[in-house]
């Protein structure tokens, strides 16, 4: 998917990927002007959110638990710490009153052109009160301010209709990607 919308002013060409389970979308390649977020920091601060771009403070257990909550498979904590700290750019929501993670995103890439978002979860118990939207908006802007305009994700088709509000597209020009599956190999020697 490619974004579209009002972050930004020049626009430039992207690639999105697609897989067969789930899709990945790409942010367009403008340059950010103004930032108006849908949920302001401050909001979220007197709402009891506050929002963190580093890993100092995120209990490993605590994110996990969010993973699997939203459906994602538990993971070895050693590897979440490898996936984080080869992570270019890092949002995470902790609730206050309980100084756990209740929404995350991170992004990795070549810190220059390309970034793919991964990992988007709220804790379903603070869904449908903007932290997603809160997490989104803040990690594409992060992007674009580091000059990267190559901005792809990888989302369950249940959910594209939430990128979709936030200016992301699926196949700009009819651009499509590929993923290497393991799958389709065993298939073939079948």
């Amino acid at each position: 998917m490619l974004l579209h919308g009002g972050i930004a002013s020049t626009h430039l060409s992207l690639s999105p990927v697609k897989s067969s389970s789930s899709q990945t979308v790409a942010s367009s390649a403008r340059l950010p002007t103004t930032t108006s977020f849908t949920v302001s920091d401050q909001e979220l601060n007197s709402r009891g959110f506050v929002l963190r771009h580093t890993t100092t403070g995120l209990n490993l257990d605590h994110l996990n638990s969010v993973f699997v909550a939203v459906g994602f498979p538990r993971r070895d904590p050693q590897k979440i710490r490898v996936a984080l700290e080869n992570t270019n750019t890092l949002l995470w929501v902790e609730y206050a009153k309980t100084q756990k993670p209740v929404a995350f995103a991170r992004a990795t890439g070549d810190s220059v052109f390309n970034a793919i978002i991964w990992d988007v979860v709220v804790d379903p118990s603070f869904q449908g009160i903007g932290l997603g939207k809160a997490v989104m908006e803040r990690m594409v802007e992060e992007l674009l301010l580091k000059g990267i305009t190559n901005i792809a994700l990888y989302s369950e088709p249940r959910v594209l209709g939430f990128y979709r509000s936030l200016g992301f597209v699926a196949d700009p020009d009819g651009i499509r990607g590929m993923v290497y599956s393991r799958k389709q190999k065993q298939k073939k020697k079948k």
